[in-house]
């Protein structure tokens, strides 16, 4: 017959070696997620630190949907102002517009270069600023983010971690709530004005849009950006666009002055000049 004690000895050293097990494990892990964590910048705080000079490289400012190559809208240009194909950045492909608001983006479309906000030098909106073929800055405090645009010297203010408040107007960049969830950041934009645009394609939104960005690191110079909009007055379901965007790490980066009104005042203002007498 065993010794029980045999036994009891073979079962403790049993449950000895799976605790030992468990926790090298565990410790295995845990410094696998520290080692990756480590890949990403951080504040003082210990918070992702999104401090820098970022870019899209991408076509979406020509048309955020999957698009073919076409034609300039001005035939002068040739293959200079030909616009380029793109994949898109539309998650799924396409917008999930109503049918009328659909009908208005065509409308929108074909008339692009007389019509599109960006020509005439107006702030872009979110989440167009962000990939525009224009590079951005991110300053990042505890408390405050700003978010600086070369086009048209726009820029925006984000609340980090404050209490929410109604903002006052619409606004071209709109009002700016932000928090983390781990290590992404997370900003609601609301009270935009309806007059942005998307892109040169014409697709548009109302002063109802809401868009949910996300702003993740996938590597010391990468972030992901995805961004979520609701607009019940144009759309029949929440869409999301996706893409990265890209760290400038050019010598000396830095923005420069792209203060676009001056090459537009003929445009916009040009028929209120006085004429000269043809005498």
């Amino acid at each position: 017959m065993a010794d029980p004690s045999i036994k009891c000895t073979t079962r403790e050293y049993t449950n000895r070696t799976f605790t030992l097990l468990v926790i090298v494990l565990s410790t295995f892990f845990s410094i696998t997620a520290f080692a990756q964590d480590s890949s990403i910048p951080r504040t003082a705080e210990g918070k992702p630190d999104f401090n820098g000079i970022w870019q899209a490289i991408n076509t979406a400012n020509y048309n955020i949907e999957p698009h073919a190559a076409d034609f300039s809208p001005v035939v002068e240009m040739g293959a200079i102002g030909a616009i380029r194909a793109g994949l898109g950045i539309v998650v799924g492909g396409e917008i999930p517009y109503t049918p009328e608001a659909r009908a208005q983006q065509q409308a929108n479309k074909a008339d692009w270069l007389a019509n599109d906000p960006l020509v005439k030098c107006y702030m872009p909106g979110i989440p167009r600023a962000n990939y525009l073929p224009w590079p951005f800055q991110i300053i990042q405090s505890t408390d405050h983010i700003i978010m600086a645009y070369e086009f048209a010297s726009a820029s925006r203010i984000v609340y980090v971690d404050q209490p929410d408040y109604e903002a006052p107007i619409l606004s071209w960049m709109g009002h700016n709530l932000a928090h983390f969830e781990g290590d992404t950041l997370v900003i609601e934009v609301t009270d935009q004005l309806p007059d942005t645009w998307f892109d040169h394609a014409g697709n548009h939104h109302s002063d109802a849009l809401r868009v949910t960005e996300r702003y993740t690191h996938m590597g010391p110079n990468v972030l992901m950006y995805e961004a979520t909009l609701e607009d019940p007055n144009v759309y029949t379901e929440p869409w999301t666009v996706r893409f990265p965007l890209y760290r400038r790490l050019d010598e000396n980066m830095q923005l420069l002055e792209f203060k676009c009104v001056e090459f537009t005042e003929e445009l916009l203002y040009g028929h209120l000049r006085k004429q000269p007498d043809e005498d």
